[in-house]
């Protein structure tokens, strides 16, 4: 067999690239229409990603939550992050009781989509 089996992508640390087999997958999903897409990409960078999200994501109606990846800082005017670093997966800013800043749902998305392709 020439083409080896592919590793769980999230089993070694720091980015994927085409090189390590591990390309990188930017998604985005509506939690109100829960309508979801994928780009995979090159590079994983603010350019590529900010010309991503105002194509997609309508700046004055719309809150984008991240995790603290550098390619999402300035990419949308409205814009809220948590940071896996200091182990914050969940956070509720607005204090309803509700913990709205997170990423949990494309990152769960992701998972499955890699594991769909194994």
């Amino acid at each position: 067999m020439a083409d080896p089996p592919r590793r769980r992508a999230n089993k070694r640390k720091g980015k994927g690239s085409y090189a390590n087999d591990r390309p990188p997958i930017l998604s985005l999903i509506s939690r109100t229409s829960h309508e979801v897409r994928y780009w995979v990409l090159e590079h994983a960078d603010k350019p590529t990603t900010r010309t991503i999200v105002e194509g997609n994501v309508p700046p004055a109606s719309t809150i984008l939550y991240t995790d603290e990846a550098s390619n999402y800082p300035d990419v949308h005017p409205r814009h809220a992050s948590v940071c896996h670093g200091v182990k914050e997966w969940a956070r509720d800013d607005d204090g309803d009781g509700v913990r709205e800043v997170h990423c949990n749902s494309c990152e769960g998305a992701g998972t499955d989509l890699r594991e769909s392709v194994k």
